[in-house]
């Protein structure tokens, strides 16, 4: 009779854990980015560049070339989206070398990872801005192969007529590349001042702006009242957050294929 053998199975822990996976985790990116970074030889783990396949395991040093160390979060790491009500005047961006406030500066202290913008608003754009501490779900809700709605309320100045709104739902090109609307719906306002509803599915820098003003009107406001599954809430004040709760975050993992921890579901 042949002797009995123990087999334990292999941890991450013991054989170590792809390198993106594992920065992706942590906030660092979206798989694709971290390869990128990889192929481009900006990431060095123990001081030394690191390829596509390499594994990271307890204790190992991970650096990126403008000289950051990245903080490695365990595989436990919770899943955290956050609503933030951008003010006028802030940046999307961690730091600004015209020394103007960022919407970095209000943010909680995130329990793993870091704070991850999901796109971007201007700095005359208030409202609805999603940020999260998985690099997989932001990169997923920006990217345009999930076209994920997002509503913003635009106070126009000028007249607006049929025959402009028609031309803005079917397509207007601009910069070489055709946008429109995918829906517009009328609010508030009388004479030369009047509020729209209007949805879009892409995440194109000033877009909004971009085709109203193509019609000889001006933007004097604009604000993102939803994103995805996610509403501003009505009582949530300018330059506040809130923490969304699990089946909220739940549900807008949904909406990109990912479970409620923020894992694909496909893996």
């Amino acid at each position: 009779m042949s002797e009995k053998r123990n087999f334990s199975r292999p941890t991450a822990a013991s054989t170590g854990e792809r390198i993106q996976k594992a920065l992706s985790r942590s906030g660092w990116g979206s798989r694709r980015e971290i390869e990128r970074l990889i192929r481009a030889g900006r990431i060095r783990k123990n001081e030394q560049m690191v390829a596509l396949g390499d594994t990271l395991k307890p204790g190992d040093r991970v650096q990126l070339d403008d000289g950051r160390i990245v903080r490695v979060e365990e595989e436990k790491t919770e899943l955290q989206v956050l609503l933030y009500n951008k003010p006028l005047g802030e940046v999307c961006t961690r730091k600004d070398e015209e020394g103007r406030a960022t919407i970095f500066d209000k943010l909680p202290t995130v329990r793993s990872g870091r704070w991850i913008n999901v796109g971007r608003l201007d700095i005359n754009t208030t409202g609805l801005l999603l940020l999260t501490n998985s690099g997989e779900l932001a990169h997923r809700l920006t990217h345009p192969s999930y076209t994920i709605d997002r509503e913003y309320a635009v106070r126009v100045y000028g007249n607006v007529d049929n025959a402009m709104l028609r031309s803005l739902r079917t397509g207007v090109e601009i910069d070489g590349e055709v946008l429109a609307f995918n829906d517009i719906v009328p609010g508030e306002g009388s004479g030369a001042n009047k509020w729209f509803y209007c949805l879009v599915q892409s995440g194109r820098n000033r877009a909004v702006r971009k085709l109203w003003e193509s019609q000889d009107v001006s933007v004097s406001r604009l604000m993102r009242v939803r994103f995805g599954n996610i509403m501003l809430p009505t009582d949530l004040r300018v330059g506040q957050h809130l923490e969304l709760s699990k089946p909220l975050a739940s549900e807008l993992c949904d909406l990109v294929g990912l479970d409620a921890n923020g894992v694909d579901r496909a893996s």
